[in-house]
């Protein structure tokens, strides 16, 4: 069988050694060169994997028993073709999930929110079903967890639009957090790419449950293609007898709009508000969203790497700004295009950034043209060629008691690995000053 895509997240490791348990004979294929995946290569050192890396090669595809491929392989990818032509079955490691998974599967899918709002269910659930697992588009291989799955555990599957467009089950449970464009670099249009999402709750049955965000029109209006039992989340609905708003440790509107989720499909589970509560008081958020690092001379350091698109990143500024009203933000921003419009964000960087940072890429040109178009001259706008040198201008520029911020609203490939990558880079930076 091949493994088509190794990638450095984890997925096509966790897929390699799990065929490699089952005696299969493993060869992982990958565009990317050995130096590259240096780090996933010597994941698999003590596993029986054969490699073809730096391109493909046709024969790999054709006298084969399985593919599995890799989120990312676009489904017009010319090996698939040759795939198909040969009849050779190509999977991937969601699906085979789906069908060897006996537990109970919560699903979250959505452009923002999903990580969070998953890592609060798998809390929530934990609280009462210890057995409960936390896997999926976050770098933790779903194949790799099927030994652990028992009697008695629930799994809750952080879903992105590309795994979820070759399913052909869907989740006893399934969350859709909201919907804004992006990805419009693989769909056509945002119709499409709400297309894949749907495909979440398209298989449900009767008994199932769908879980949809009443702010988000878009979704809320999902309902009617519901076949399952359809329950509603809004950052209007209070939750104030569980925890006060005052009582978190994370803030802003987005994760209100998450809690609300989790809180949704805890009283599926009959989860006691005493638990609830006990986790949320705990709570300081996920890695890589929104996240503190550190304070150095007065000034504060967060990192939202998971901003890859200008609609997370708008949600991060505003966040920081309702948080510390009174602070000068520095935003260091920039990357990769996903064929997204950054005309709002320019507009909301105009009016609540002070200082912005970009690394490189085309989403920098973009934003410096939009904020151009804004008539907009009081702007400090510095380009970086480094996430080294990002910090270090953000750290000049900032006086005691201001924010710099992390928040791409862009992809990271040009630069980094994955925003992933970019996230530790800024962390490492910022612990050097």
């Amino acid at each position: 069988m091949v493994v088509m895509g190794l990638g450095l997240n984890g997925g096509g490791v966790g897929v390699a050694k799990f065929f490699c348990r089952q005696g299969a004979s493993v060869l992982v294929a990958d565009l990317q060169t050995k130096e590259q995946l240096q780090k996933s290569i010597d994941e698999l050192k003590n596993f029986k994997v054969e490699f073809a890396l730096g391109g493909h090669r046709d024969e790999d595809f054709i006298d084969v028993d399985l593919i599995i491929k890799n989120p990312a392989v676009p489904h017009d990818s010319r090996y698939l073709k040759i795939a198909k032509e040969h009849k050779v079955l190509v999977k991937s490691d969601i699906e085979i999930f789906f069908e060897l998974c006996k537990a109970p599967i919560i699903g979250i899918t959505g452009t923002k929110g999903k990580t969070t709002t998953a890592t609060l269910i798998y809390l929530f659930l934990k609280t009462k079903y210890p057995k409960t697992i936390l896997a999926g588009n976050m770098g933790i291989s779903p194949l790799g967890i099927l030994s652990k799955i028992n009697k008695g555990s629930k799994v809750v599957l952080e879903l992105s639009s590309f795994e979820l467009e070759d399913l052909q089950k869907s989740p006893d449970i399934a969350v859709i957090t909201s919907f804004f464009p992006d990805h419009l670099n693989r769909y056509k249009t945002f119709d499409d790419y709400v297309e894949a999402k749907k495909i979440i709750f398209k298989h449900q049955v009767k008994d199932n449950y769908l879980i949809l965000n009443l702010d988000d029109p878009k979704v809320a209006e999902l309902a009617q293609e519901a076949t399952a039992r359809v329950r509603f989340f809004s950052k209007n609905k209070p939750f104030a007898p569980i925890i006060p708003k005052e009582g978190l440790k994370i803030f802003g509107d987005q994760n209100i709009s998450n809690i609300s989720a989790a809180i949704e499909v805890a009283k599926i589970f009959r989860i006691s508000q005493k638990n609830i509560r006990k986790i949320l008081l705990n709570f300081k958020g996920v890695k890589n969203r929104q996240e503190f690092v550190a304070e150095k001379r007065g000034v504060k350091y967060f990192n939202d790497t998971a901003a890859t698109n200008p609609d997370s990143a708008i949600f991060g500024i505003k966040t920081f700004k309702q948080r510390f009203p009174a602070a000068n933000l520095i935003l260091i921003a920039g990357g990769v295009d996903k064929n997204l419009n950054y005309t709002d964000l320019a507009s909301e960087i105009k009016n609540n950034v002070g200082c912005l940072v970009l690394l490189p890429g085309n989403v920098s040109d973009i934003l410096k043209k939009e904020i151009s178009f804004l008539l907009y001259r009081n702007l400090k706008v510095i380009p970086v060629n480094s996430m080294q040198e990002a910090v270090s201008v953000a750290a000049k520029e900032a006086e005691q008691g201001d924010i710099v911020l992390l928040s791409p609203a862009s992809a990271s490939f040009n630069l980094f690995k994955n925003e992933f990558d970019r996230g530790d880079r800024f962390v490492e930076a910022v612990n050097k000053l």
